[in-house]
């Protein structure tokens, strides 16, 4: 590639701990031009996402370190310049959108403000920053932005979030913005809305864009090329055609043979008595209905998977199942028990029964808890699960389980990344080995290797242990696989539930069939053909309109 605009060359990266040093990234090279998409593929841990904060100077130092190479922007070393000049260069002219967006808003700042604060500590004026915010807010899709700009970060869903982050950095019209997993929470039908946008501000600017993602669909949808890295090195490289078409690499063929979407579909509804009964159950927040009066049954052993897009009530159903939120109205009867009108000591007994493993680890980690102590925790609330001489052994199990090590189970959930922090989770889930387990987005945050086997060990245990689970998802590859029967979500409604086949195959309401034509698959050439006709139906309803 002639004179790119951003070039990292022969880049290595090391941290050092108390266990020794890490080599995160090792001798690395990648380089992107003005109007190009190069995507960076890898597994969560594979040093994907250390190569680019090193761009934009966010690595800790100490304990990092770089070892070796350069960073190139328009020709210069960004490594050599003096702070003033980064901070000149960074939000302005390279811009990145963060995966974990909760970590990234500032809890006690309206977001509107954060967004309008982004433009004027570069220089533009408040009025003009505070309309921008407003075009930007609608530009992704937040309903009402003017109402959406009075709001804070915990007021929005997780997909919600990632929006705000991908307007704030979209604001000043970077020449280089490096997205992180920009659509790992969005349902979709946003998703395909966000890589549009993407793909049409880059038209519209010439920007550069680099993706770092886990998911081969995003790759198809919107990469012209793309590397791929394992272990800290780039162990493939090429158009995303010529990757996902011929794979040179074992870990590459791994990666495209773990795709989602492609398996056997469960042949039929499952025929055994219901373990869990919802009843006309709504939720009512002020003048604001989330939930209204839906009703379904979880039978034994079954998977029922929940999709819709954010915002549908998909997850206020989960924290209202668990009492983490009051329902305002129904019942959810629990092997013939109401879980609404349990006291909390009737209730504390079920906690083991009834487990979640929520959207964002990050909030549902304590971040001063080792994942040992993380894991073993619920043993100490309701003994006589596991003997407390066998923790440690039985947290290993449940490590290697989720795909991690023993050794991870003395740190912190700091040090590891999203994804493997989702896999702690899940760990964590498992411990009290429950009735049911409720997984909302349980698997968005995991590379497909590791989202497939996460998928194989649930399905195992639940014939092993005839678990039934609830599975909240905007991953429709991953729900025509994994599940027994849908629900589909709109508005705080169901508008439609069936089993996979039925859904996947004959859909019967329109909501249904546009869900379905959003999902991205890895095949570019089938992606293509699927992006043309979404198009095609776009222009259509837009000359109806």
């Amino acid at each position: 590639m002639a004179d790119p605009l951003l070039e990292v060359r022969n880049l290595s990266v090391t941290f050092d701990t108390a266990r020794g040093p890490v080599h995160a990234v090792k001798h690395v090279s990648w380089a992107v031009n003005r109007g190009d998409v190069l995507a960076i593929l890898g597994e969560s841990g594979s040093g994907k996402s250390v190569s680019s904060s090193a761009v934009l100077d966010l690595i800790d130092m100490p304990p990092g370190r770089i070892d070796s190479g350069e960073i190139l922007f328009e020709g210069r070393n960004i490594l050599e310049m003096s702070a003033a000049e980064r901070r000149g260069l960074n939000g302005k002219r390279i811009a990145m959108i963060f995966q974990d967006p909760l970590s990234h808003l500032n809890p006690v700042y309206r977001v509107g403000w954060q967004i309008e604060e982004t433009m004027a500590i570069h220089g533009t004026a408040r009025a003009e920053a505070k309309a921008e915010t407003l075009r930007l807010l609608a530009k992704v899709g937040i309903p009402d932005p003017q109402a959406a700009a009075e709001k804070y970060p915990h007021q929005f869903s997780g997909g919600q979030r990632q929006r705000l982050m991908i307007a704030m950095a979209l604001a000043l019209k970077p020449d280089v913005l490096i997205a992180d997993e920009p659509t790992t929470a969005l349902d979709v039908t946003v998703q395909a809305q966000i890589l549009g946008l993407l793909e049409e501000l880059q038209k519209e600017t010439g920007m550069a864009l680099v993706i770092i993602t886990h998911d081969l669909g995003v790759v198809a949808e919107i990469a012209h090329r793309v590397v791929v890295m394992s272990k800290g090195e780039i162990v493939e490289a090429g158009t995303a055609a010529e990757v996902y078409r011929n794979p040179q690499h074992p870990y590459t063929k791994r990666l495209i043979g773990a795709a989602p979407g492609k398996g056997e579909i469960h042949p039929d509804e499952l025929d055994t008595p219901p373990i869990l009964a919802l009843q006309n159950v709504s939720k009512q927040y002020g003048a604001f209905t989330a939930l209204h009066g839906i009703s379904y049954e979880l039978r034994e052993g079954e998977t029922l998977a929940i999709v819709g897009e954010s915002g549908s009530g998909k997850s206020t159903t989960a924290r209202l199942l668990l009492r983490l939120e009051e329902a305002s109205g129904g019942r959810a009867l629990y092997q013939g028990r109401d879980l609404f009108a349990m006291s909390p000591k009737e209730l504390h007994g079920l906690r083991r029964d009834i487990q979640m493993v929520f959207q964002d680890p990050t909030q549902s980690l304590n971040p001063r808890m080792t994942v040992f102590q993380l894991v073993s925790e619920g043993w100490a609330i309701h003994p006589g699960i596991v003997e407390k001489s066998r923790w440690k052994a039985r947290v290993a199990e449940l490590l290697r389980e989720v795909g991690l090590s023993e050794e991870h189970m003395h740190r912190h959930p700091h040090q590891f990344s999203g994804g493997q922090r989702q896999r702690i989770a899940i760990a964590r889930a498992l411990a009290l080995e429950p009735r049911i387990i409720v997984c909302d987005e349980a698997v968005s945050a995991l590379d497909v290797q590791v989202q497939a086997q996460v998928i194989e060990l649930l399905d195992r245990l639940k014939a092993a242990h005839g678990l039934s689970y609830i599975f909240i998802a905007h991953d429709l590859p991953v729900v025509r696989d994994f599940a027994d029967r849908v629900i589909v979500m709109q508005g705080g409604r169901i508008v439609e539930q069936g089993g996979v086949r039925q859904i996947f195959d004959a859909p019967r309401e329109e909501y249904t069939r546009n869900l379905l034509a959003a999902s991205l698959d890895p095949d570019p050439e089938i992606q293509a053909r699927r992006r043309a006709e979404r198009l095609e139906r776009q222009k259509l309803a837009g000359e109806a309109a």
